[in-house]
């Protein structure tokens, strides 16, 4: 039977995401078979496995950190937002349907079976298994149906390290607040305390730290640094999508209320001289050298917003002059139309904005699969990506197909888009694409960056663009050699049961 260990947080974004790849990391250095696991995920971002099951990002991330394969298993209940108030529910990596979150609310404890099940399975293969939870376990008015946080510590038995996040202050009130709204046998879970992202001269804390371990009577077992480091975030929190300011080459991406798989443009971040913005107005927007339009769980609401926003009006006058790139639900958007006749999402037919002759129909079954191959060749400003190889995968509701005009009707429906990766207009500025992931190949990402430069007249230097996978296997090092350093490391193999050989 696995070995598990659970990390929760004392709110959101405390850095659990995080930690659990740290350790992972340090598990499967020390020669572990090792697996993250999380029961239930809210997030836009997520991945398709080999078997065409969804899941994730995040669990995704932590398995390349311990690496092994995704597994759907690692996130049996995603939740995908489709407004504010309901999402769609995926339970082992296939759609259940949408709920409300009242009626997600009553209905979660009756996929407890389905979530030991994924854990049983994931046992079968793991030596040790890190379980990462969701918000805070001290969430009063959820705890009676809990399934992530310390339902899920109950129902594996799992100890609990406690994280909280001194970068947005009152720590020791995080810490020890959250520890008194637990019961007697939740606190008496929690094995060890983390402070995550600290900046400044330890010492300075100790004091506090001391009071906090008599008051809480839990020792505090790691200080952690605040980290630069490269890797995925979870959905809306994530800092990235505060940068502003523009780089040599200035990449901008849409940022939508329902912004998905906004991991796609990761890659771009990498490379020297190239900023990448998320931007939500007009006033944002500038004249940069690309605009993305991602992936979106609500493509006619988002593409709504933008229209009322101004934001459409200004890319389609843009896009006169520079690449304008749709992936996903930002493709969808770029076409003729979007007709969704079952109402998956808001039902009737909306115009696109006319700058790729594609229109799309929303499917009841949403397209679920890797894929692999080579770009067809491209005209115009990124050409020479041309017969690239790639990788990736698809996840989308629409049918997309050619047309040469705008009013399409079913009877001239056409396959001529055929097997391209990549669809580009007559104009040569605009490309549109279903296939996540299509950048992490360091030569696409590199062909698109060295065709803006060429257009600027900036010289880029060979030789900069390192391998994507290469570069996110040092990140994963280099968390795993930061925690090493300030957790105690011999008192987690304790709480394991494990022996610790430095």
């Amino acid at each position: 039977m696995a070995k598990v260990i659970m990390v929760q947080g004392t709110m959101s974004n405390a850095g659990k995401s995080l930690l659990v790849a740290g350790l992972c990391r340090i598990f499967k250095q020390d020669g572990y078979r090792v697996a993250p696991f999380k029961s239930q995920n809210m997030a836009l971002n997520s991945f398709i496995t080999r078997e065409g099951l969804e899941m994730g990002r995040a669990q995704v991330m932590q398995a390349e950190a311990a690496g092994i394969t995704p597994m759907v298993c690692m996130n049996p209940i995603l939740l995908k937002p489709t407004n504010h108030t309901g999402s769609q529910v995926i339970v082992n990596g296939e759609v259940l349907r949408n709920m409300s979150a009242k009626e997600y609310f009553a209905y979660k404890k009756e996929l407890i079976p389905e979530i030991k099940k994924a854990f049983r399975k994931l046992e079968e293969f793991a030596d040790i298994i890190v379980i990462e939870g969701a918000g805070s376990p001290a969430e009063i008015n959820l705890k009676q149906d809990d399934i992530v946080n310390m339902g899920m510590a109950r129902m594996v038995d799992a100890p609990v390290l406690l994280v909280g996040d001194i970068d947005r202050g009152g720590v020791f009130a995080q810490l020890m607040g959250t520890l008194m709204l637990l019961a007697k046998e939740e606190k008496e879970r929690v094995k060890g305390l983390i402070i995550n992202k600290f900046r400044g001269d330890k010492s300075i804390l100790d004091p506090g730290i001391k009071m906090l371990e008599e008051k809480g009577k839990v020792p505090v077992i790691g200080v952690v640094p605040y980290m630069e480091l490269a890797l995925e975030d979870e959905d809306s929190l994530t800092e990235r999508f505060n940068k502003k300011l523009g780089g040599l080459i200035d990449i901008v991406v849409i940022r939508y209320p329902r912004i998905s798989n906004f991991t796609d443009f990761n890659i771009f971040e990498q490379i020297p001289e190239v900023t990448v913005r998320y931007v939500t107005s007009v006033r944002e927007l500038g004249h940069p050298d690309l605009i993305f339009l991602p992936g979106s769980k609500n493509t006619m609401g988002d593409l709504k917003w933008m229209r009322q926003n101004g934001l459409e009006a200004a890319i389609k006058k843009l896009a006169e002059d520079i690449p304008v790139f749709g992936i996903c639900g930002g493709y969808q958007m770029l076409g003729c139309r979007i007709d969704d006749p079952h109402a998956m999402e808001e039902g009737g037919c909306i115009r696109g904005m006319e700058l790729l002759p594609v229109a799309t129909v929303l499917q009841k079954k949403k397209k679920r699969c890797q894929v692999e191959g080579v770009i067809d060749e491209l005209d115009g400003i990124f050409s020479g990506i041309s017969r690239c190889p790639f990788k990736g995968y698809e996840i989308h509701m629409g049918q997309t197909v050619y047309h040469e005009a705008c009013d399409v009707s079913e009877d001239i429906y056409s396959s001529r888009i055929g097997n391209n990766v990549v669809f580009s207009a007559n104009n040569k500025n605009v490309y549109g694409s279903y296939i996540h992931g299509l950048f992490d190949q360091s030569n696409i990402a590199h062909g698109i960056v060295q065709a803006l430069a060429n257009k600027k007249g900036i010289k880029i230097e060979d030789g900069i663009f390192e391998n994507y996978q290469i570069f996110k296997e040092k990140q994963y090092d280099k968390l795993a050699e930061t925690l090493r350093k300030y957790l105690d490391m011999e008192v987690i193999y304790e709480i394991l049961g494990e022996a610790y050989l430095e």
